[in-house]
Formats: structure tokens, C-alpha cells, sequence
């Protein structure tokens, strides 16, 4: 089973970032870090296929089986470098695919207005959002870069919540 991960985030430091990694790892899926591929802006022209960044992206999501896409939240909603990495990417490469999301707020109530605009774009992908979806607050973040016992008992029930509609699409 082929799980790709996309961290949404363009910052090279950051909660994101970190939720990214340890979400890969526990699932032994690949990454791609937005922070260090770096996409043109869309524009829909033909020209941009041949750029190498448009071309890796491609390359990393054409035989995944399934995706967990994570976003910071921005001004209440999905980063820009997220939606414009989904811009180069089309229904087929999602179709039918489960996908878990995910988003990384400042606190209170934030990432449910991210977690929203996610599940629209990837319906609109094709995709099979899983209901299950969780936020990543501040105090999910341990001082040395780690989950809280609590986030990481969360996500790892999510993360297997997740594992089941593999389970089912396979």
C-alpha cells in the first residue's frame, strides 16, 4: 500500500512540518514537504508540466493508494501552498483514493474552516475523505519537537481508523 503524505505548510520550521513527519513515519508513507519543493504558481499553461518541481510532484503521487493531506490553518482556512500543489494535480490521481485530513491551528476553535475547505477541494478531486479528521493545537506539541501522550494517543486512533478503509480499498 502506497500512502503519500503532503505537508501543506511553506514554512521550514513549524508545527506542521512536525505533525507531517511523525504521521509519515507511523504510517511508513512517503512525504512531500512543500517547504522544499518548490512549485510555480499555477496558471494552467501548458509550459509549467515540464517544470522538474511539477514533474516530481506528479512523479511521488502517481502511485499512491491513498493520501493524508495536512494543512496549517491561514487566515481561517487551507494554505496557499497547498491548494496551489493540488492545482497540478487532477481527479485521476485521486479518484476513489482514501484520504485523511488534517490541520495544524494556533488553538481555540481553529482548523475546522481549514479541515472544511480540504474535504470541498478534495470532493471535487474525486477523493474519499474519511470522516474521522483531527486538529493539531499547540498543546499537542511537546517542548522537543514531539506529540503530547494525549495527540499521540489521538492520532494514532485516527491513523487506525484510517488503516481500515485502506483495508476495504484494497
Amino acid at each position: 500500500m502506497n500512502i503519500v503524505v503532503i505537508s501543506g505548510t511553506p514554512r521550514r520550521t513549524g508545527k506542521t512540518r512536525i505533525a507531517a513527519r511523525l504521521v509519515a513515519e507511523q504510517l511508513g508513507a512517503d512525504l512531500i514537504d512543500l517547504s522544499e519543493l518548490h512549485l510555480p504558481l499555477f496558471n494552467g499553461e501548458k509550459e509549467q508540466d515540464e517544470w522538474p518541481e511539477v514533474q516530481q510532484l506528479r512523479q511521488k503521487t502517481e502511485w499512491a493508494d491513498a493520501f493524508v493531506w495536512l494543512s496549517p490553518e491561514y487566515h481561517n482556512g487551507i494554505s496557499a501552498s497547498l491548494k496551489n500543489a493540488l492545482e497540478f494535480l487532477d481527479g485521476d490521481t485521486f479518484r476513489h483514493k482514501p484520504i485523511l485530513l488534517l490541520a495544524v491551528a494556533g488553538g481555540g476553535k481553529g482548523g475546522i474552516n481549514t479541515l472544511n475547505q480540504m474535504r470541498t477541494v478534495a470532493r471535487g478531486l474525486y477523493a474519499l475523505v474519511i470522516p474521522e479528521q483531527f486538529v493539531f493545537d499547540p498543546d499537542c506539541f511537546t517542548e522537543i519537537g514531539g506529540l503530547s501522550e494525549e495527540a499521540y494517543e489521538q492520532i494514532s486512533r485516527i491513523l487506525s481508523e484510517f488503516n481500515r478503509y485502506l483495508f476495504i480499498k484494497s
